[in-house]
């Protein structure tokens, strides 16, 4: 099948071209032509003149999106700026002017800067249908200084009013500067807008053929798994797009709680899985997708997301236009915040010298134009440059090519926490994104768990490194000192202790940590030993007790807020020598006592990424309290379990040095089996 429509009959001397970033652009076409002009054969024969023809082709690459939906209700800006309402309407959306409707958004502007670099495209269409009211179609550009769109007076067309849908085809035309393109709807009155789209000009013979799985993992998230699934099937499957024909859908049922016979079918299967945890389910729609014969991509996608099939629908557009360049990329989708649907918290990731996996961009806003275009655009400082060998594509949204897994393997089994990070920086592949690829996610700072930040990260984190040295600007054992000692300062022995029971698993050595059933037992032991949080009623009546304190008085500010380093609190000046006194004596536990500033008692958060030495300094009770689960726990100092704790931390340490060598040797050995598909096939029963 081939996609898209084909341009008029022209010869190469035909075709009004002008030079645009290195490539060619369309010169935009007479006002009469943009409204009934529609694509026509090209001939592949010699033109009158001698000249050479050319067989192009236009492909949708991605729709103009208006959708009732959660998403759409939340953030509106996000697809449109308008001044006055938008509305579904019988056949399409209804804009409710008269008014102005501008489509420079994050999901309906065109990154033209990321398209030439990324695809074979040649120039770019918009098309339009539109009914109602008289209105005027204008185009408009947005470079990286701007903070509003800029409408491009030349390309206006004006649609007449009527009850006939009319047809508006704007050939798109930018400088090498801009970054983006979109278009502005100006209404005299009431206009209705469907069916309404962009595409790209591209030779016909560079088109690819791409045969896409969207490969999803569930655990008992029956909510979230099932409307995916029905959203999959109504908008791709049963769609008249070109996807609809090369698309399928996995669903890997860790829970075994998913009727699989009722909902297998019509391009959807559910495949019932033992608990093998993220690493197992993906691995598990790898090999499913590459015993299918044909297939070119496996889209990875968690599945506790909310996601717009269009992201979909533009990831299988970017791949059919692909230049080589990128043929072998990742497409990594942004997550967006659940809770505020126009924040973006990543779309690229990458591990910092001190084992923190930490976001390529900054969080940035994209219902303020501004921000979409400095996502689009950004280039990280010098810095940060030097760490990009250790970026990586996250996996609630990452395309991948089967060719890249072919040649560098299966992730490693690590249940949860680093394989995604592992496995994006052992392929080095280049990494797209683009604005409109994403899905939305519940922020991760809202659901710590210590069983994986402090016993998974630790162990996962030493053990990728061993195996294929993914991360050499990196170590991991400064990261597992860190965290240690954090946990002892804030009197957490129960979480620091995950950690040195990762330290010694790593120790175990490959062969202990390939057994099948190694990894979900010790991730649910990890999960039993972390430190058990109260209900927050309950807290505050112990809280009462105990030290007469209301914490309904306590505000969420004072909470997170700390006291400054380095400044005075009431005359009492925190210098130099406290900070460095506080750090090596673990806060007064290994030697010394410190002379609290404030108060014996200090509120803080529970989470584990949460430091504040400034209330820590001195005290003998920790009131810790996660926000977001409205739960918490008192801990009171123990100074001799914390020097137990550091002892054998110390002797772990000596240990690890001097076993590092032959530990690394022989996880290096064990690559070629740990990421090989018999080994996984065998891991999974299959």
């Amino acid at each position: 099948m081939r996609a898209g429509r084909k341009l008029r009959d022209v010869t190469k001397r035909d075709l009004p071209f002008k030079a645009s970033r290195g490539r060619y652009a369309l010169l935009a076409m007479s006002p009469a032509e943009h409204i009934f002009h529609r694509a026509m054969p090209v001939s592949c024969l010699p033109g009158i003149d001698g000249g050479e023809r050319y067989e192009m082709q236009l492909v949708k690459i991605a729709n103009v999106l208006l959708e009732d939906t959660r998403l759409f209700h939340m953030s509106p800006l996000l697809y449109i700026r308008s001044s006055c309402g938008v509305c579904p309407a019988d056949e399409g959306w209804m804009l409710q002017g008269p008014g102005h409707f501008d489509f420079t958004t994050f999901f309906n502007a065109l990154t033209v800067c990321k398209y030439d670099e990324y695809t074979v495209s040649t120039g770019y269409r918009l098309h339009l249908e539109l009914k109602g009211a008289t209105a005027r179609v204008t185009q408009t550009c947005v470079n990286a200084f701007d903070y509003y769109s800029r409408p491009q007076d030349k390309t206006a067309v004006c649609v007449r009013g009527g009850d006939a849908w009319s047809s508006v085809d704007l050939t798109l035309s930018y400088e090498p500067s801009d970054v983006m393109v979109g278009f502005v709807i100006e209404t005299e009155g009431v206009v209705y807008i469907r069916n309404s789209y962009y595409e790209a000009q591209v030779d016909e013979a560079a088109i690819r053929r791409v045969e896409m799985v969207l490969s999803t993992t569930t655990f008992k998230k029956e909510e979230y798994i099932l409307h995916n699934i029905e959203l999959i099937r109504r908008c791709i499957l049963a769609s008249d797009e070109p996807i609809a024909s090369h698309f399928r859908m996995y669903v890997v049922d860790n829970g075994r709680t998913l009727d699989h016979a009722a909902l297998s079918g019509d391009g959807v299967t559910i495949y019932p899985n033992r608990n093998v945890g993220g690493a197992g389910g993906f691995s598990y729609g790898m090999i499913k997708a590459q015993e299918q014969p044909g297939i070119t991509h496996i889209l990875l996608m968690d599945d506790d997301v909310e996601l717009s099939p269009e992201s979909i629908k533009r990831t299988y557009s970017l791949l059919t236009i692909v230049n080589d360049e990128h043929v072998d990329a990742l497409i990594s989708g942004a997550m967006m915040s659940f809770d505020e649907p126009d924040i973006r918290w990543e779309d690229i990731g990458y591990m910092t010298k001190d084992g923190f996996c930490r976001s390529l961009k900054p969080p940035m806003r994209m219902s303020v134009l501004h921000d979409c275009v400095t996502s689009e655009s950004f280039e990280p400082d010098t810095a940060t440059w030097k760490d990009l060998e250790q970026r990586y594509a996250a996996w609630w949204y990452c395309c991948i090519p089967l060719p890249v897994i072919r040649n560098n393997g299966m992730p490693l089994p690590f249940f949860v926490r680093f394989d995604d990070v592992e496995y994006g920086m052992r392929c080095k592949s280049r990494i797209m994104t683009l604005n409109g690829i994403c899905i939305c996610h519940l922020a991760f700072f809202m659901r710590y768990n210590a069983a994986v930040e402090r016993y998974q990260t630790a162990r996962n984190g030493l053990i990728a490194q061993a195996v294929t040295g993914v991360a050499p600007l990196t170590n991991f054992i400064e990261e597992l000192q860190h965290n240690v000692m954090i946990e002892l300062m804030k009197f957490n022995y129960t979480d620091a202790e995950l950690v040195l029971e990762g330290l010694e698993d790593f120790m175990r050595g490959p062969e202990w940590f390939s057994h099948k059933d190694v990894a979900e037992r010790r991730f649910m032991d990890a999960n039993k030993n972390r430190e058990k949080l109260l209900p927050l009623a309950d807290l505050r009546e112990l809280v009462r007790d105990q030290f007469a304190i209301d914490l309904t008085t306590i505000g969420v500010d004072e909470i997170i807020r700390d006291i400054p380093l380095g400044g005075s609190l009431r005359g009492r000046v925190y210098n130099v020598t406290h900070a460095q006194l506080f750090e090596r004596s673990l806060n007064g536990q290994l030697y010394g006592r410190l002379k609290p500033f404030a108060s014996e008692t200090a509120i803080i958060e529970a989470v584990g990424w949460s430091y504040l030495p400034g209330k820590l300094y001195g005290v003998d009770h920790i009131i810790a309290i996660n926000i977001q689960s409205k739960s918490g726990i008192i801990r009171h100092r123990d100074n001799a379990r914390a020097r137990k704790i550091w002892a054998h931390f110390q002797d772990l340490i000596k240990r690890y040095k001097k076993d590092k060598s032959s530990l690394e040797a022989s996880y290096a050995a064990a690559r070629p089996w740990l990421t090989s598909v018999k080994y996984w096939k065998e891991y999974l029963d299959l």
